[in-house]
């Protein structure tokens, strides 16, 4: 027995250490590298997107601080890309207000039914900013997410590891501001959160963010003004062409501002309908890991 025990506990060893460093798989690769990848896509992801032409919904509601439904509008685009710019053409519009317990519709945007419509600015002012950058391809607001080679430069990214995620395997990477003084979050690297990243094709499939730091303590005092909640969401999928876009973004907050003004806002938005802009156009797809480009035809 102890001629058994000496010569197994060795083998025991070997079998738990030496044995199993043998059985490692390679190391996997790092963040840098990854979000390195996923900043080139991006970028050539933005041109290739000028390709096509689609459908978009938007919806933003606010409530009062009873819960109660304040202003709803609705809209629905045509959006083409171009190469530095989108132009979106409004197709449908419906909006409503509360007022004396019922709700009155109207039917253009930027609709002030009193001479201090709060609601109605605001609500015009996020449907500009949140949904109507021109900049950005997708009409999404570049700023809000960090994944062009741009704006992962003021970030630190950490991959928490892998998962599955709708049966693609995925890359889970949280993020939040390399600098976390008040002067860098901000005004230059607001936000902190969650990015997941298709694992073979290197493009982003789920971000999700939050603002890195809550407002300063002046500010909420002094002017009355405060953001509880503030973030946003966007997924994205693979479209037939093999081009990836934003399909889903989104987001819910609540604001307070001086002193008597509390709402909770909602903004949802939808793209659907991805059709090539020009019959002359070719978009073609190598390797994932090669680049992609966009021919025109003579």
């Amino acid at each position: 027995m102890r001629v058994l025990v000496s010569w197994s506990m060795p083998v025991l060893w070997f079998v738990l250490t030496g044995g199993l460093a043998l059985a490692k798989p390679q190391a996997s690769e790092s963040v840098e590298s990854i979000m390195g990848r996923v900043a080139e896509n991006q970028d050539r992801t933005l041109e290739l997107r000028s390709a096509f032409v689609y459908n978009q919904d938007v919806l933003i509601r606010f409530f009062r601080g009873n819960g109660k439904l304040a202003r709803e509008e609705s809209r629905e685009y045509t959006v083409t890309p171009g190469p530095k710019d989108t132009t979106k053409t409004l197709l449908n519009f419906r909006g409503k207000y509360e007022k004396g317990g019922r709700y009155i519709e109207y039917t253009k945007p930027g609709y002030e039914y009193k001479d201090l419509d709060i609601d109605g600015a605001l609500m015009e002012s996020l449907a500009d900013d949140l949904t109507h950058d021109k900049g950005s391809r997708d009409g999404i607001a570049v700023d809000l997410f960090p994944l062009t080679s741009k704006s992962q430069a003021g970030y630190r990214f950490a991959l928490e590891g892998k998962e599955e995620y709708r049966g693609r395997e995925v890359f889970r990477i949280s993020f939040k501001p390399a600098v976390m003084d008040d002067e860098h979050v901000f005004e230059e690297t607001p936000w902190a959160g969650l990015i997941l990243v298709d694992a073979l094709e290197y493009q982003p499939v789920l971000v999700t963010t939050r603002l890195a730091k809550g407002l300063p303590f002046l500010v909420k005092t002094v002017l009355g003004t405060n953001l509880r909640g503030l973030g946003f969401k966007v997924s994205y999928e693979r479209q037939d062409d093999g081009l990836w876009f934003p399909v889903n973004y989104g987001g819910e907050f609540e604001v307070k501002a001086v002193f008597f003004y509390k709402r909770k806002m909602a903004v949802a938005l939808r793209n659907f309908g991805f059709r090539h802009v020009r019959v002359d156009t070719q978009v073609t797809f190598g390797d994932p890991s090669t680049s992609e480009e966009v021919k025109r035809v003579p």
